[in-house]
């Protein structure tokens, strides 16, 4: 198939954790929001005068200092960020934020504050820890706001005078849900006995979505999908089509790797993929934001 547009430009936003558009946005005076788990809430990390940037370690070579801090039994991922950190590569983050939703990575964001990774010649730097509930149902939603607003919320309104209004809330839930009809718009193409996109283009489109901030990709991600409609599919059939699922999936050579066998990535379920990650959210006017955008994260 033709190469798309800007599939090059988004390969190189995930080459970098500190990448040009985060860059970019710290130019522009907003607040680098960093988090770690798929379970926290992305809208209340992308009100406005913040962004949100999911911490990742692309291009890892030794982890023996974080091994030596967390030992061989704790995942590679946990152990590639906390030796980005002590490296110095987040030093771009204003905050982060941590549920206990894997214990691993909540080990690693407290492993980055004891040995102060982070925040240097910023003294409204804040590390904030969520409890996440373990059942999907009112009580639940209800725990979930209640962390929002105790670790999101208000420390972004005290240190960085945030508004966290309803309106400013509902007003976060329309860009991310862009976004997620962008990017749910571009996977259905998927399910065509030819597809028009690649598994690995897919991912690469999907993971920069988590890797730089939104509001500076919305209008490329438009425009490919408008590329991706007029597409020639490959004249070839996959062989098979497969679903990857899993915890996280940073290198994208994986996907591409699988596709070079002859069969096709039609879906993902794993963390910061887009099953459930870009479910748009939906709202109505009879109830708050928090209380909707809690229970569907429920």
């Amino acid at each position: 198939m033709r190469a798309l547009k800007y599939l090059g430009y988004f390969e190189n936003l995930l080459r970098e954790a500190n990448n040009e558009l985060i860059v970019q946005a710290k130019k522009d005076g907003k607040v680098c929001v960093a988090f770690v788990c798929e379970n926290t809430p992305e809208p209340l990390m992308n009100l406005d005068g913040t962004f949100s940037i999911r911490l990742s370690a692309p291009n890892t070579g030794s982890m023996d200092i974080a091994t030596y801090y967390m030992t061989s039994f704790l995942c590679e991922t946990s152990r590639a960020l906390l030796e980005r950190a002590i490296e110095g590569g987040f030093n771009f983050a204003d905050c982060v934020i941590a549920p206990d939703g894997c214990t691993m990575i909540n080990r690693c964001v407290e492993n980055m504050e004891l040995l102060k990774t982070m925040g240097q010649g910023n003294d409204r730097f804040f590390h904030q820890y969520m409890e996440i509930p373990l059942k999907a149902d009112e009580n639940g939603a209800e725990l979930l706001k209640l962390q929002c607003r105790n670790h999101i919320l208000t420390p972004l309104r005290e240190a960085y005078g945030i508004d966290t209004s309803d309106a400013a809330i509902r007003t976060a839930v329309a860009g991310h849900n862009e976004i997620c009809s962008l990017i749910r718009a571009i996977g259905d193409f998927r399910k065509e006995e030819r597809p028009r996109i690649t598994g690995y283009e897919f991912h690469v489109l999907t993971l920069a979505t988590y890797l730089a901030p939104k509001y500076l990709i919305v209008d490329k991600l438009r425009e490919t999908l408008e590329e991706i409609r007029t597409r020639e599919p490959e004249p070839k059939p996959y062989r098979v089509r497969l679903m990857v699922v899993g915890s996280e999936v940073d290198d994208s050579g994986f996907i591409r790797l699988i596709e070079e066998t002859g069969a096709y990535v039609c879906a993902d379920r794993f963390c910061f993929g887009s099953l459930p990650g870009r479910d748009v959210i939906e709202m109505n006017d009879d109830e708050d934001a928090l209380t909707q955008l809690c229970r569907q994260y429920v």
